[in-house]
């Protein structure tokens, strides 16, 4: 059942677009990312939902209940808590009082108010912390208030809006599995933003995924790293080796296609009914590094076999990243760390037609 309701959402900054019509649903207790790029509408999009921006057309539906359609609905009327990226905390307020600032303008009784900030400094790991002044808190800990504060008033949705970004790489990585673990247990809706394809990945039940104020796909991480919609998205998601090329046959009754590209006359790729293909559209062959399998003696009886050259190798501890150059296009392929191969060393590569998708 869908909690969150985004209908025909329309928002512009003078004439630049920033949401373009768009529609999605967020299940109850669900947590959906909007991922995308700078500048991509997603920040936007989630200030609408707070009602922190007015957008020119469609409505949101909170629970049941339309936020725009009949009548503005004030940003404390919705039972959202939120976020923020910078973290938002008052300097001059100790932990506590940074916490309880929203309860107490609500004229919430002063022992309730006690009780639910006592549960929250629990649930985000900051009890005993209650006295210090954030600038004698680490910025995870200052993020942890940020959130503690949003949860405070057991709210209907979550926003979260960048809210690891400012974070060195390992503790957002703690953080993550913190937040979403967090959010679990409580059963909260909750939207996340984020440009980062491995946050999203990590902490999302469902990924929207954003360009140039569009929703280009929605759906879970598995789905949208496997089946992208198109080559943006599939550029977005992780890596992949993009080969243009032209569809020369198309197999019938299957999900397979043969390519000419630069380096081969044909490559066997699989399609499917998203990306429906004709002999001469030209396409993209597209496969991640990951599904590349690298032989030193060609094996028989394999179709998609390709022999080239280690132009660039790189060590990154649990694997190693190879440049190869087959016939002058440079493929990215994911290695054991083990194998002895160097740069300038000829390898044979495997392009699963299973894992080569089409895309355009």
């Amino acid at each position: 059942m869908a909690f969150i309701e985004v209908r025909n959402l329309f928002k512009c900054f003078k004439k630049v677009v920033a949401v373009n019509h768009i529609d999605f649903e967020v299940k109850e207790g669900e947590m959906l990312t909007l991922l995308g790029p700078s500048g991509c509408g997603k920040t936007t999009t989630l200030r609408c939902i707070a009602g922190l921006e007015k957008p020119e057309e469609g409505d949101i539906v909170i629970d049941g209940k339309p936020m725009l359609s009949e009548g503005f609905v004030h940003p404390s009327k919705r039972g959202i808590g939120m976020v923020f990226q910078n973290y938002a905390v008052w300097p001059h307020m100790k932990v506590y009082k940074n916490i309880v600032y929203g309860l107490k303008i609500q004229k919430i009784p002063k022992q309730s108010i006690k009780e639910r900030a006592q549960q929250v400094l629990e649930l985000v790991g900051l009890d005993g912390l209650e006295e210090r002044y954030p600038g004698q808190l680490s910025g995870g800990q200052q993020q942890r208030v940020a959130l503690a504060r949003a949860l405070v008033g057991n709210p209907k949705v979550l926003l979260l809006d960048e809210p690891l970004s400012n974070l060195d790489a390992k503790l957002r990585e703690e953080l993550r599995f913190e937040i979403k673990s967090l959010v679990r247990r409580m059963g909260i809706t909750s939207v996340y933003v984020t440009h980062d394809q491995a946050e999203a990945m990590v902490i999302s039940d469902r990924i929207a995924v954003m360009d140039s104020g569009n929703v280009v796909q929605i759906g879970t991480p598995l789905e949208i790293y496997d089946k992208p919609a198109n080559r943006f998205v599939a550029d977005f998601i992780g890596t992949m080796n993009f080969m243009a090329g032209e569809v020369v046959q198309v197999l019938q009754d299957t999900e397979a296609i043969y390519v000419r590209t630069e380096f081969s006359e044909q490559m066997l790729c699989k399609t499917s009914s998203m990306t429906p293909t004709t002999p001469g559209e030209e396409v993209y062959a597209s496969i991640r590094p990951e599904d590349v399998e690298v032989f030193a003696e060609p094996p028989q009886g394999r179709e998609n076999l390709f022999k080239g050259t280690i132009a660039h190798k790189a060590y990154l501890g649990n694997f190693l990243y190879f440049f190869v150059s087959v016939n002058g296009t440079m493929i990215r392929v994911q290695a054991p760390h083990n194998l002895p191969r160097e740069e300038g060393d000829e390898i044979y590569l495997f392009l699963n037609p299973e894992k080569c998708m089409i895309l355009v």
